[in-house]
């Protein structure tokens, strides 16, 4: 490929366009956004056309208001010519050692219930000793590193035929995946639930049901178990890595659950 070839390949659109699309995701019209931001219509739409230019500080207020994530508020700064804000560090990185410390201390301390920490695809960062449990007898390719916990989930030979609410389970993961690539416009995530789609056979979500909560129902060494989960992030995440970093935690949802699982 050429210098000018690569030049092309790489070119950012206009920071304007850039805004454009993403009040266009969130499904704002200039004058809601305008209402959200106390930013004029007249000013947003010159921007948006590329008759005004931006301060670094106008951009960062309209992304909080669009909910733009980190990764993509860097391009929206460097669109407009000015330096990126946020750090992309690896998740090895010395500088964010004792953050991700802190969290694997979390996952010892839900012993002797399941909990994972995974990135912003499910891809499994590191999970407590308990997860060992659920995986066990997962074809070896679904847990060659990166482990996509849905994919093992949903796949025929990963959990798929130890779920015993398969429909409902796999509903639910379908809607969260899609929701998360509804808000990153994320490529991957919009695969990953058309993979997801392609499991299950469906594109439509399984109804809720009647309890308090979804659970996993889910054969462990010939014992039926139900969990519920709960999702944890960093709310003050200022790198982009982290930001997308959730804690998956597993906690009984009945006492037989508690009472076997506990004991194990």
């Amino acid at each position: 490929m050429s210098l000018a070839d690569m030049s092309v390949a790489t070119e950012v659109p206009p920071v304007g366009a850039l805004l454009r699309t993403w009040r266009e995701r969130r499904r704002f019209s200039q004058q809601e956004l305008s209402n959200r931001s106390r930013v004029s219509t007249r000013h947003l739409s010159r921007v948006e056309t590329g008759k005004a230019h931006p301060t670094p500080e106008m951009l960062m207020h309209l992304s909080d208001n669009l909910d733009v994530p980190l990764r993509e508020r860097n391009q929206l700064l460097l669109a407009a010519g000015y330096a990126p804000r946020y750090q992309d560090r690896q998740l090895d990185d010395a500088s964010i050692a004792v953050v991700m410390d802190g969290l694997r201390r979390l996952l010892d301390a839900h012993l002797p219930y399941p909990a994972l920490l995974l990135d912003e695809h499910w891809d499994i960062v590191d999970a407590n000793a308990a997860v060992d449990q659920l995986l066990a007898g997962c074809a070896p390719e679904l847990l060659e590193p990166p482990v996509n916990v849905v994919r093992v989930c949903l796949h025929p030979d990963g959990l798929a035929d130890r779920i015993g609410n398969l429909a409902q389970w796999g509903g639910h993961l379908l809607h969260q995946v899609r929701h998360r690539a509804e808000r990153t416009h994320d490529q991957r995530l919009h695969e990953l639930a058309g993979e997801i789609a392609g499991l299950l056979g469906t594109s439509d979500a399984a109804p809720v049901g009647t309890g308090p909560v979804i659970t996993l129902e889910i054969d462990v060494d010939g014992s039926p178990l139900r969990f519920f989960s709960t999702s944890a992030t960093l709310s003050t995440a200022t790198d982009a890595a982290l930001e997308g970093l959730h804690l998956e935690t597993f906690l009984p949802a009945d006492e037989e659950t508690r009472r076997r699982f506990g004991a194990s």
